[in-house]
């Protein structure tokens, strides 16, 4: 269960750095980048987006399961 524990939370910091690029990428960088590559960056923040909240969700029940604290 620990081990399932660290990979939501590996996967909210990875989530939340991909949320944070494709942001940088789709709203002060979208002049400077082709239309494709503002399309993806705003799908990505989507998906990033929804990364996060799966993985916090994940990261609720894995504390329960171990009986630690649920904030």
């Amino acid at each position: 269960m620990e081990k399932l524990l660290f990979r939501a939370n590996s996967a909210m910091v990875w989530s939340l750095l991909g949320l944070v690029a494709t942001i940088v990428m789709a709203y002060p960088l979208a002049g400077r980048l082709p239309m494709m590559v503002q399309v993806f960056a705003h799908v990505g923040t989507l998906l990033f987006a929804v990364g996060i909240k799966i993985s916090y969700i994940a990261r609720l029940i894995f504390l329960k399961r171990l009986g630690r604290p649920v904030h």
